[in-house]
Formats: C-alpha cells, structure tokens, sequence
C-alpha cells in the first residue's frame, strides 16, 4: 500500500489500509434478494462472509434514490454535508428543473479524492456514466494514481479524463448495453482485474438497479444476478482485499394486483387545490433511465406558491392514504439531513407499494414491461451491510450505508494489527 498515516475526509478520520479496501454498492440492493439467493445455494461466498465475518443491516439515507446514497457513500457524510439530495432539483440559481449530476452540486470532498491527495492508488468504477462524474471530482489522471470509469461509456474512457485508455478493450468485454445485467457485470469484471493487476488502496464498485426493477427477489433472473456477482466477490475476496457489501437502496413493489403502476399524482392535486401550475412538483428519482422506473419513486417535493396555507396543504396530503408522511422543509432538513436550499417546501413519502407521480399525461409508462417496482421512500431504506473480516459494528439505524469507506479502511487497518 501506498500511504502511512490516515486520512481525513469530511471530519472522519479514515485509517490508512494495509490491504485494498473495497466498498461495492449493489443498487437497488433489497435484504430479501441476498437470502433468496443464498438460500438457493447461489452465493456461497457471501454466505461464508456472513457467517465468518460481519453482518448487519444499515439505513441509506432519505431519499432513498441513487445519487444521493452514492455520493454519501463517496463522502462518508450525509446529503446536508454533500448537496446531492436527489437526481433531479430546481436549481435555486436559475429556477429550472435540471440533473443534479454536475461537479457543481456537490459541497464536499470525496474520500476518495481525500485519499488521492495523501498519495493513495484510487480507483472507481460505476456502470451509469451519470454518477463518474461526481465520483470523480478532484482526481487527476496524470501521474497513474486514479482510475474512474463507467461501465455505459467503457468504448470511449480515455487516460486523460478516465485514468484508464478504451476501458472495454483494456477488460476484454464489450461495452454494455445501458439496460442490461451485463452492465453491472463489466463493474465487478473491471474490479477483479484492477485488484489483480493495479492494487489500489480504495476502491469503489457501484452498479445499476436494472435488474432489481425489473425482477423480484424470487425470480431466476435475479437469483442469477446474484449468483454472477458471487463468482466475482470470490475473486475479490481470494486476493486479500477488505469487503464491504451494501446498498444505495432497497426496492419494492409498486404495483396493483393486475400489474398496472400504482400511482399517486400529486400534482393533479395540487393544480385542484391551488390553481393549474401554480405549485411545482419535483420527483427526485427522475433521471434519463425511464425505462427502469417511468420516473416513479416514493419520495417527492412540492413548491407551493407565494401566499399558499402550507399547513392546510400539509393536512390535505395528511389525509391522503397512500401517503405515509408528509412535512414540512424545516422537518425534512432536520429528520433526513437534507439541504434546505435543494427542497421545496413540503416532502411526501409514499407507503410501500405505492409510488409518487406528478400527472399522470407526464409519465410515459409505455416502456415499462414489468410491473412497477421502485423506492425512495422509508420502506426502501434498510440495506445489507456486509463485512469479510470480523469487526465490531452497530446495527440500523445507527449505522448507515455511507459508513462503508470507514469500516472497509477500518477492516484493512486491522490487517496489520492482527499481523
């Protein structure tokens, strides 16, 4: 390994890892999918992991969506530290509804720049092109320390901008199709090979949810998922490195028994109470995939117009059974760690398995084959938190999925300690 001393990041202080400290992101990952899987026979590598070394379950944070839990991952701190509370926002500068997946959202440091700046060996691979960028921000690719690439845009990485020229022919596996489990597959592919050949320090591996929207934990193809990711931990694990296995989210159903969405539009409310188009509606998950969710999740934020009762709205919400809470900003802020500034003035969270629309002509559900499965909310929030080597830990809530860097540097720490 490549560093003496810990390091700090975000106001925790990281130890320095004597063997490569993994933390692998299965989004969408529900519990049920792992011991649905295991109890097939599927994974005995992540079996043997739970039973010899540490297992537990964490909380993501609120919202329950993609960036927000990847980029805490990344940072160790929650959305109140980092700024990315979503997908998709109003930007407070322009009052445009636009991607949160610019460099400039986000407000702190990653670890892994952090461990970059000490003079670690980073690498990063993540199957949506949408999350490099900001897994990335403030690594240089210059002097051979950093490697940061996805798995959708593998045919054209480049050394100067990814670290790594023509990911794809440098893996020997062909670039994905975006909707795909092979996405995910060419992420713990890349992993391997990068353990294997280059030894970094840190390394994040994040996948897509594709699967998990589409199949449910029984389903062959998702045993299958599991079992493929399986064959690649083995690997990982065979070669030494400190393994933290969890996710950015759970997922559940979303559907009515005849397999139609099962939707509330909130905004048709809205424009009811208070005039056509006077309140925006912003749902958080939104992102260019549709094809996983039609930009339904549980989780969404309303912005009311001047002069509105927003405690009256508040009650109206209330009263709507489909919705399990509903706050106001202040709440929101305090409850789930959120930047106020990135939030409109209400919060909604819908109950289990339903999801949250704006009106119903706005979502095109056409490319949905399956029935609705998707998160954001409360009920998605439990996710498994995995460790190869036997540390002490504390359960949900207390501990969260973006504790994973800690406990991964903790756990390759320990390596020599234990030597």
């Amino acid at each position: 390994m490549t560093i003496d001393a810990p390091v700090e990041a975000n106001e925790r202080i990281y130890p320095e890892p004597r063997v490569t400290a993994i933390a692998i992101c299965l989004d969408g990952c529900e519990p049920a999918y792992l011991d649905a899987a295991i109890a097939d026979g599927l994974m005995p590598t992540l079996k043997r992991m739970r039973e010899e070394g540490t297992d537990r379950m964490a909380h993501s944070v609120i919202p329950s969506f993609t960036n927000p839990n990847n980029l805490s991952i990344a940072t160790g701190r929650p959305p109140s530290v980092h700024g990315i509370c979503g997908n998709y926002l109003i930007d407070p500068e322009t009052g445009e509804e636009v991607m949160m997946n610019d460099v400039r959202f986000l407000r702190a440091p990653t670890i892994f720049k952090q461990f970059y700046d000490a003079g670690a060996k980073v690498a990063v691979v993540t199957a949506k092109d949408k999350l490099r960028a900001l897994l990335g921000a403030g690594l240089r690719f210059d002097d051979g320390r950093a490697k940061c690439f996805s798995a959708e845009k593998a045919d054209s990485t480049t050394q100067a901008e990814h670290g790594q020229e023509k990911a794809s022919e440098w893996l020997g596996m062909a670039q994905p199709e975006v909707y795909s489990a092979e996405l995910s597959e060419f992420v713990f592919a890349a992993g391997v090979k990068l353990l294997r050949e280059w030894k970094p320090d840190v390394m994040y591996l994040t996948t897509t949810d594709y699967i998990q929207h589409k199949f449910a934990p029984e389903e062959p193809q998702a045993k299958a998922f599991y079992e493929m990711f399986d064959r690649y931990l083995a690997q990982l694990d065979e070669m030494g490195a400190a393994i933290v296995v969890t996710a950015d989210h759970g997922m559940k159903p979303k559907h009515h028994a005849d397999g139609s969405p099962n939707v509330i539009y909130v905004q048709e409310l809205m424009d009811e109470w208070l005039g056509a188009g006077k309140a925006r509606v912003i749902l958080p998950i939104t992102d260019p995939y549709v094809v996983h969710h039609g930009a339904l999740g549980s989780f969404a934020t309303a912005y009311l117009p001047e002069g509105a009762d927003r405690e009256e709205i508040i009650e109206k919400l209330r009263a709507r059974e489909e919705l399990i809470l509903v706050v106001d900003k202040e709440t929101a802020m305090s409850r789930f760690d959120l930047p106020g500034d990135r939030i409109g003035d209400i919060v909604m969270i819908s109950g289990e398995n339903v999801c949250i629309g704006t009106s119903e002509d706005r979502h095109d559900l056409a490319a949905l084959k399956e029935p609705l499965r998707s998160h954001g909310g409360l009920t998605e929030q439990e996710v498994p938190f995995i460790v190869n080597r036997r540390i002490d830990l504390p359960d949900a809530p207390e501990l969260r999925n973006f504790d994973a860097f800690f406990f991964a540097t903790t756990a390759a720490a320990k390596e020599a300690a234990d030597a």
